[in-house]
């Protein structure tokens, strides 16, 4: 189901029309006619690189033969044949040169480009052409359910006001009962991922310029993340980043396949292009907190590794007892990294619409050969797969939980799964 990367650079130089027509399939317009010369440049240097490297070799140990032989190490035989040695030394010095400038180049060319789909992925040209595959729960239908935004500030759970005398817009602080529902979720979420045998990590907030180019953040997302100015170091938009650089540059023995990780991270986005939407309450902030699911797997188990990460996703809103329904993107909908994805949405009764809680994706080989990560099999290196999910957004989840819980008499009734964590079963007005 899932072809080669889009990085390949073989794949450039000796198929180009597949990558065109792919990406055709995601809506782009593209003519790789420039990037596949300079492919075909590389290989041509390579080649007459090592073709001049082996005639290095074969000048040298003929030095050595003559010499064995009686020649006389300083004569005029030996001599030419050292000449012609250091020639071809330098002219292979030059060589490598241009074969670095030209690899370079391609690679950062590259790199401005999204994963191919899967061929199973639908085809479609935007979020209308998404198929939806099943539903779980009853969705509350009501009149006069409140938003959650409106349930939160009724419940003195956040404060919008002094976040932007602290910040800016887009950022919240939260307050006694909406800061313990907060923490109560991530643990909630961590230890029902770590009792499926995922490995919990607590990765750092901020992450260099690499891990960003390997996971499929940069170049093409630096508007929509904050960097430090004086630092090659970025606010994480998601612990999909740090995750995928974990074994950044790693042979990892298949036999240790697959790797499983789960992680709390707080994520930063300035949600560029979004302005005027969502603009009250937790679905759409500069800020916010996530756990994050994460697999490195081999690439002939990511089809059911994909279904397995969608379920160990879903089954935080059927424990939280929350109503979703599951799409899969079309074509034209996928993201960047992503081969296949399966989102789920979940049901906000107040608004009376299903949101996304959660992106569910198998990245192919993208990210491991943005990263140079791969597995071993005997003699055989390959490039692992890597998917990623969230499970899930904190924020969505409380939105989720304030408007499909809310009572008649101001509280908000909370699933059995979270009381352990929370310590009652309701949020009751102060």
């Amino acid at each position: 189901l899932f072809r080669i990367s889009v990085l390949d650079q073989r794949l450039v130089r000796d198929n180009p029309e597949l990558i065109s027509r792919e990406l055709g399939r995601r809506g782009m317009d593209v003519d790789l006619t420039g990037l596949q010369l300079i492919a075909q440049q590389q290989r041509d240097l390579e080649e007459r690189r090592s073709g001049l490297q082996a005639d290095g070799n074969r000048i040298g140990k003929e030095v050595g033969q003559r010499i064995q032989a009686g020649a006389d190490p300083k004569g005029a035989e030996v001599a030419e044949l050292r000449l012609q040695g250091n020639q071809i030394k330098q002219t292979v010095a030059v060589l490598e040169d241009e074969e670095k400038q030209l690899t370079a180049r391609l690679r950062e060319e590259l790199l401005s480009y999204p994963n191919l789909p899967s061929k199973a992925c639908p085809d479609g040209r935007s979020e209308d052409d998404n198929k939806e595959v099943r539903r779980w729960g009853d969705p509350r239908v009501e009149d006069g359910l409140m938003e959650h935004w409106q349930i939160a500030e009724q419940l003195s759970l956040l404060d919008t006001e002094r976040s932007v005398r602290i910040a800016q817009s887009r950022f919240v602080t939260l307050f006694g009962q909406g800061a313990r529902l907060e923490r109560s979720l991530i643990n909630f979420m961590l230890d029902l991922h770590t009792g499926k045998g995922y490995r919990e990590v607590l990765p750092p907030v901020l992450v260099n310029s690499a891990s960003l180019k390997g996971s499929g953040q940069l170049p093409k997302f630096a508007e929509e993340s904050f960097r430090c100015a004086d630092d090659d170091l970025w606010l994480t938009p998601t612990a999909e980043v740090p995750l995928t650089s974990l074994h950044r540059d790693e042979i990892i023995p298949s036999e240790q396949l697959p790797l499983r990780y789960v992680a709390y991270s707080p994520c930063f986005r300035r949600e560029a292009g979004s302005y005027g939407r969502d603009t009250r309450g937790l679905i759409r902030l500069h800020q916010f907190n996530k756990v994050e699911l994460y697999w490195f797997v081999h690439p002939e188990h990511s089809e059911e590794a994909h279904a397995q990460i969608t379920a160990d996703a879903e089954a935080v809103l059927q424990a939280l007892e929350l109503p979703y329904r599951v799409l899969e993107l079309c074509t034209g909908d996928l993201g960047f990294s992503a081969a296949r994805t399966y989102d789920l949405e979940v049901w906000l009764a107040g608004a009376g619409a299903f949101r996304e809680i959660s992106s569910c994706s198998v990245c192919s080989d993208f990210q491991a050969r943005r990263s140079s990560i791969r597995t071993k099999d005997g003699k055989t290196t390959r490039l692992v797969h890597t998917l990623n999910g969230s499970g899930l957004a904190i924020g969505r989840t409380m939105a989720a939980l304030l408007e499909n819980g809310q009572q008649p008499d101001g509280s908000v009734k909370l699933p059995q799964a979270l009381v352990p964590y929370f310590g009652c079963d309701r949020l009751q007005p102060e």
